[in-house]
């Protein structure tokens, strides 16, 4: 079966080759499903990115529209303020005509 040394080191380069390949199809099998798993995690991540981001929006725009509202609230009462100093002034001096 093994004549000579060269037959026994083929034999032994063989085996290496073998386990060598096997090792590489098992850490590449792992490589591929790491990969996976972290395209998965990154999509997630996308998503809530892009939730959180809706969010954002949709409270800027409520904020916006409500900031319009509290102008328009301000206004008024600015105007419902002056509009009674106006009525007391009015009657401080019709008092004191009397």
């Amino acid at each position: 079966m093994f004549f000579t040394s060269s037959d026994i080191l083929n034999l032994a380069l063989s085996v290496c080759v073998v386990i060598l390949t096997g090792f590489l199809c098992f850490a590449l099998y792992y490589f591929a499903s790491s990969m996976r798993k972290i395209h998965l995690v990154v999509k997630k991540v996308e998503q809530g990115v892009a939730k959180a981001e809706e969010l954002v929006e949709s409270a800027r725009a409520k904020l916006k529209n409500s900031s319009a509202y509290f102008t328009i609230l301000g206004e008024l009462a600015k105007r419902a303020l002056e509009f009674v100093q106006d009525k007391r002034a009015a009657k401080k001096s019709a008092n004191k005509k009397k």
